[in-house]
Parts: C-alpha cells; sequence; structure tokens
C-alpha cells in the first residue's frame, strides 16, 4: 500500500477553489488526479464537484473537464472515450466519469448501467457525499437511514443502495470502495484501475460538513470512524475476486468488534431525531452487512 509521504508530488488541483470548508471531494480529487498523472480527461454533470471545478472562465483544476447534463455523465464519457480511440489516443490518457450519489445511484444510473452493459472502456467514480449537497441537501438513494435532509425532516426510513454491489451484478472488470479519509487507499485503487480496461467502477464515501452538520476540521475523523463502524467498508472485486482492503482489511484480521455506529451517529447533526430504535436497526443492518463481507473474503 503506498504511503503518504511516496504520493506524485504533482499538483492537478489548485489552491482557492469554490469547495466548501472542510469538503472531502478536494481531497479525494488530489489523490485521483495524482494516480492518473494529470493525463486524464474527466466528465462531470451538474454537482458539488463542478462549483469546485470552478466556472468558464476561471478554473481549479489543471487538466481537461467537460461539464455535461445531469443524466448523461457515463454516456458522455463513452463519447470521449470512443474520440481518443479515434484519434489513437487511448493509451496516452484515461477517461475519468465522476458523479455524486444522486447523479450515479438515481439520476445517472440508466447511463451508468448501459456503459457497464457495454463495457465501456473508462473509469467511473462516485463521490458519495449521502445527497444531493449542491441543490440543497435533498434526500437521494444513497442517504442513510436516519438522516435528516430537507426532503426528509424526520430522517430517512430506508437504507441506501449498495451501488458498488449493482455495478458488480453488472459483470465489469473492476469494482472498489473507498474513502476521501484514506487518500492513498484512493489512490491505490485508481492506480490498478487505470492499468485495466473496460468499465471499471469506485465507490469514494466523501465526508461533507454542510450537509451532514459536523465541524469542517473533523471531515478526516469522521470518514475514518465510519470504517472504524463498518458503515463504510474498502475493499475491491477484481475479475470477480473480493478482497478487503486496507483499514478494513486490518479490523476484520483482528476479529475485534467494530466501532458501536451509535458513537458515529453522535458525531452529526443529520442524525439527530434518531430514536434508539432506529440506531439499533442501523446497527443490525452494519453488523449483517460486515459479517457477508468478512466471510466473503475469507472464502476468497
Amino acid at each position: 500500500m503506498t504511503r503518504i509521504a511516496d504520493l506524485p508530488a504533482s499538483e492537478y488541483v489548485l489552491p482557492g477553489n469554490r469547495a466548501c470548508a472542510g469538503c472531502g471531494i478536494g481531497i479525494g480529487l488530489r489523490a485521483i488526479t495524482k494516480a492518473l498523472d494529470g493525463r486524464v480527461v474527466m466528465t462531470v454533470p451538474a454537482s458539488c464537484l463542478t462549483v469546485l471545478g470552478g466556472m468558464y472562465p476561471t478554473t481549479s483544476v489543471e487538466l481537461p473537464w467537460i461539464n455535461v447534463a445531469f443524466p448523461s455523465t457515463a454516456a458522455a464519457a463513452a463519447g470521449a472515450a470512443a474520440g481518443l480511440r479515434a484519434m489513437g489516443k487511448a493509451d496516452d490518457m484515461t477517461v475519468l466519469a465522476m458523479a455524486g450519489d444522486g447523479g450515479t445511484g438515481d439520476i445517472g444510473i440508466q447511463a451508468l448501467s448501459g456503459a457497464a452493459e457495454r463495457n465501456d472502456d473508462f473509469i467511473y467514480l462516485c463521490y458519495d457525499n449521502e445527497a444531493y449537497m449542491n441543490t440543497g441537501t435533498q434526500r437521494s438513494g444513497l442517504t442513510p437511514q436516519g438522516a435528516r435532509t430537507t426532503t426528509t425532516w424526520s430522517g430517512k426510513h430506508e437504507n441506501p443502495k449498495d451501488l458498488p454491489r449493482i455495478m458488480e451484478a453488472h459483470g465489469i472488470p473492476y469494482v472498489a470502495s473507498t474513502s476521501a479519509a484514506y487518500p492513498t487507499d484512493v489512490y491505490d485503487k485508481v492506480v490498478k484501475a487505470r492499468g485495466i480496461h473496460g468499465l471499471r467502477y469506485i465507490h469514494m464515501n466523501t465526508p461533507c460538513p454542510s450537509g451532514w452538520s459536523f465541524d469542517p476540521k473533523d471531515t478526516v475523523r469522521l470518514g475514518k470512524l465510519a470504517v472504524e463502524c463498518g458503515i463504510v467498508v474498502l475493499y475491491e472485486v477484481e475479475g470477480g475476486v473480493f478482497r478487503l482492503t486496507g483499514r478494513s482489511a486490518q479490523l476484520a484480521k483482528s476479529g475485534k468488534p467494530l466501532t458501536p455506529v451509535a458513537e458515529y451517529i453522535a458525531t452529526q447533526g443529520r442524525f439527530k431525531s434518531m430514536t434508539t430504535e432506529a440506531i439499533a436497526d442501523v446497527q443490525e443492518w452494519v453488523d449483517g452487512r460486515w459479517a457477508g463481507y468478512v466471510e466473503r473474503n475469507s472464502a476468497e
């Protein structure tokens, strides 16, 4: 596993961008662009990432960036990849489609599923900040149970979609789950994806201070706490073979109980309406899912 000190010194994300204080997207994007050595064409829908990238004629990224309509991120990436092949530049440049949870799991899932069925040759990375943050913190299909948003005043009743498993069901060559709080895990998975052909899907948990209601200085701490609780699990599926990675692999190997979900929930204002019974439901869901991951990791 790459160490922080070993990450490339080159920077493709410039300071002074329009992201909120403590935004986890910037942490992840720095690692992603380093892993691709800046040789990337990005397609990005209307999202927080568009805000970070900047509005014409200014930009905070030093790489080609195409802003597209909300549902068409994967379709535009497929077109960009085809264009690079036609120009004989497909081996020199990677196409990266990067969208939020709403633009991926809800509005954009039809284009993404179609691209996965065709096994189009690009990387799709979902930065999951667990709601439609750029448009006012509305509920998405990936918002966790109990979270208050502007469209779920009493808290969301359902658990989030398991989008990495949905993508794995398409039979694509590479699927990974990671967290912006672990930039070296992000880096290693993007480097691996870069060397694979076909549709590669990476799901990156991205803490959001404004939408989750926590102090911006705690972004990395909360991202790591989510992994300690098993709410976020670091893993990859390469060629159909599953393995836990990084901190999640260490936790599974130790055999020790995970940190209680209640400790994570208590750190964020979005969960302040959750009852003891609702927290217990989430804990049961997390425990069952974690047991399944550990069993699968041991079997493979």
